[in-house]
């Protein structure tokens, strides 16, 4: 069950309401400021590894262009990165990418500081 190599189709996408609300009561998380990671070790019925969905506080980021901008380089930056982390791991994750920063971010550094939230994230998950 190897992910698909850059890309990130629709059965990868975290959508179920109750798969989140039990990520954000039952899950563990990890940061690297300004990113934090939330996930939960779950099955799913698609043959994924991983369901992912992004966020972007509204509280920070009133405009939505905004908001949709960051969510769009924290897709990316998870796109282009996840075969090099998740390729090894045998089961099934839930996961949530919050951006927690007040500053509209780089994609460099998106993408920076997910490679290291995916490095805290491995090193608790074999733990």
């Amino acid at each position: 069950m190897k992910l698909k190599s850059q890309k990130y189709p629709k059965e990868e996408k975290l959508k179920s309401k109750k798969l989140i609300d039990l990520l954000f009561s039952e899950g563990q998380s990890v940061s690297a400021f300004p990113l934090r990671l939330v996930y939960l070790n779950t099955s799913f019925n698609e043959p994924v590894l991983a369901k992912t969905g992004v966020s972007v506080s509204k509280r920070n980021f009133k405009t939505a262009v905004d908001r949709n901008r960051i969510k769009r380089l924290l897709r990316e930056a998870y796109r282009l990165n996840k075969s090099n982390y998740f390729n090894n791991i045998t089961t099934q994750y839930a996961f949530m990418i919050l951006y927690i920063g007040k500053d509209k971010p780089s994609f460099l550094e998106v993408e920076t500081k997910m490679n290291a939230l995916f490095e805290k994230f491995l090193s608790n998950a074999s733990n």
